[in-house]
């Protein structure tokens, strides 16, 4: 069939985000509105901040979508390297703590994670990179390639990690950076190798953990793994999120208690509208309302998939590409956390969680991706 040379944004990508930022703001109300009536005498609290950082992420994200993509190839080194630089200012005095964790900047009453930005900057180099300045530009040398991968990803997720102790985002961005070579890739097999070492390794860790050879106090990390191999065991310290979280999915049930209907949010599941905020789905809203929101985030992925597969060039799938990679890598893993699947780390569901900094950040790759998607012509 010839094109016709028209083009559009993909609508059904807009709707599903539209729909889960709904979804979100109501999530957020629902399982915060007890927390912020105690801390802040504000029930709403919580829901105004959100608010507030969605309005501003559709503003950008509308923005985005008007700016063609090949704008961003030439400041995409330029946002690496910044990236890192605003890492690095976390431990200056610009560096906030919340919660024990260094991991936020502020000037005066704005403050956001340079995390997020790392993520998108990431996005941007490692598209530019792959393709080159005169078009597609895949090293059919392996080991090149798997070193770039150890270079551009690890930098910035080393230094998440060491600097801000924020070992979650520095999964998810060498996992973006990863995604990103894998699909540019032709020779599948090195990945498919690579996984399978990581996952033997992992599996090495966890058990000689669980044999007990390693001393009680070796760290917080490894008591989360002991916690998640046997969280009853640390129902008091570690474990204890993890069973309020295992407590609220079980007593949603298939429908769930209802809407606005959680006990566990009362205190029970600490900062429920966060990192655990899936909890707070199931129960209120049952397997029913928990399956709906991983069928809208398939469907938010299966439209990347397309927009990526009919970009009329390489940079705006490799661009698509990451957006979808970052996403799904942070549904995936806090599910996965929630569940108790993996063993609780700090992360977000994109979309819903309580968080100023992911949901302008995100919009703003989804913005992004709407821009390729206009450039589509069909």
């Amino acid at each position: 069939m010839a094109k016709s040379g028209k083009s559009a944004m993909d609508v059904n990508l807009l709707l599903a985000v539209v729909v889960l930022l709904v979804f979100g703001l109501i999530m957020v109300y629902s399982a915060s509105s007890y927390e912020a009536s105690l801390k802040f005498n504000d029930p709403t609290f919580y829901l105004r901040s959100q608010a507030r950082a969605t309005a501003l992420g559709v503003v950008c994200m509308l923005i985005f979508s008007k700016i063609d993509y090949h704008f961003w190839r030439k400041f995409a080194l330029a946002s690496y390297v910044v990236s890192l630089f605003l890492i690095i200012l976390v431990r200056t005095p610009l560096g906030i703590t919340r919660n024990g964790a260094r991991r936020w900047l502020g000037v005066g009453s704005f403050s956001f994670q340079p995390a997020e930005a790392a993520k998108i900057a990431v996005i941007l180099f490692v598209a530019a990179l792959l393709c080159g300045r005169d078009g597609p530009k895949i090293n059919a040398n392996m080991k090149k390639n798997i070193m770039a991968i150890a270079v551009i990803g690890g930098i910035p997720s080393l230094m998440l990690y060491k600097l801000t102790d924020n070992l979650s985002s520095a999964i998810i961005v060498f996992g973006i950076v990863a995604v990103m070579f894998f699909v540019a890739t032709p020779k599948y097999w090195y990945f498919v190798l690579g996984a399978l070492l990581v996952l033997g390794l992992a599996g090495l860790i966890v058990w000689v953990i669980a044999s007990g050879e390693l001393p009680p106090d070796a760290g917080f990390r490894l008591s989360r793994i002991r916690a998640w191999l046997n969280p009853e065991a640390y129902a008091s310290g570690t474990g204890y999120q993890t069973l309020q979280s295992l407590y609220s999915i079980g007593a949603g049930g298939i429908f769930g208690k209802g809407l606005g209907q959680s006990t566990q949010k009362l205190g029970f599941v600490p900062e429920a509208q966060n990192d655990m905020i899936f909890s707070i789905i199931c129960e209120e809203l049952g397997l029913f309302g928990a399956t709906a929101i991983l069928i809208l985030f398939l469907i938010l992925i299966w439209r990347f998939m397309v927009v990526a597969n009919n970009a009329p060039d390489k940079f705006g799938a490799l661009l698509v590409v990451g957006v979808m990679g970052h996403i799904s890598i942070q549904v995936i893993l806090n599910i996965a956390v929630v569940t108790n699947t993996i063993p609780n780390t700090g992360i977000t569901l994109p979309f819903i969680s309580f968080g100023g900094t992911s949901v302008l950040f995100l919009l703003t790759e989804i913005g992004i991706a709407l821009n390729v998607s206009r450039s589509i012509q069909v």
